[in-house]
């Protein structure tokens, strides 16, 4: 599900909106898989002696147990979302129970990322954000490709910035801009209705 919509300010953009990568939950998976492998062996494989069935019973629970597992760790993923806005950078987590953390673009100092031989080959890291304030400095796990969400974050911090220090819009010249719709009006580039049409949204 995707971030939703009615958290953002307005004018606010979201540019990256991502769950975390697949290992998130890949303990919880590799122990359903092995515990269910496990209940089917026995059930093909052992009789009916008192302690086969005893076994049986115990790898089911196990099986049952893990399965449970997995889908806690499936819906924990599917409502943790780090997001990149226009504005600021969000990480928001939780099933019923949520927190969540925000920075502003403007308050980010420093973007870094840390990958192992392993995560490399998944292509999975940690992202690692120091910003003023009290917020200090944040660990983010499980970021599928960070270095590429670490460019991003520069790149959504520059365009901040260009915004914030945009000139201001110049004024417009009313008394001139009558004055160039009236010559064109005399010289009959746009007629008399055109002119007023003109003249009225000037000085609306």
């Amino acid at each position: 599900m995707p971030y939703p919509q009615r958290l953002l300010n307005d004018g606010e953009e979201v540019a990256l909106d991502i769950h975390p990568h697949w290992w998130f939950f890949a303990k919880s998976a590799a122990a359903t898989v092995f515990s269910s492998v496990l209940f089917l062996w026995s059930a093909v494989a052992l009789g009916d002696e008192s302690w086969e069935r005893g076994l049986k019973w115990v790898l089911g629970a196990a099986a049952i147990v893990s399965l449970l597992w997995l889908a806690v760790r499936w819906l924990a993923w599917r409502t943790t979302h780090f997001v990149i806005t226009s504005d600021r950078l969000i990480a928001r987590k939780g099933i019923i129970a949520k927190s969540g953390i925000e920075i502003p673009l403007e308050r980010v100092n420093n973007v870094s990322f840390n990958q192992s031989i392993f995560e490399r080959v998944i292509k999975a890291g940690d992202l690692l954000i120091e910003s003023g304030g009290e917020d200090g400095q944040q660990r983010f796990t499980d970021i599928l490709r960070p270095d590429e969400v670490q460019n991003l974050i520069h790149l959504q911090m520059e365009e901040n910035q260009r915004r914030t220090f945009a000139p201001a819009a110049q004024p417009i010249d009313v008394a001139g801009q009558l004055e160039k719709l009236e010559a064109l009006r005399d010289r009959g580039t746009i007629t008399e209705a055109e002119f007023e049409s003109q003249k009225r949204r000037l000085l609306d």
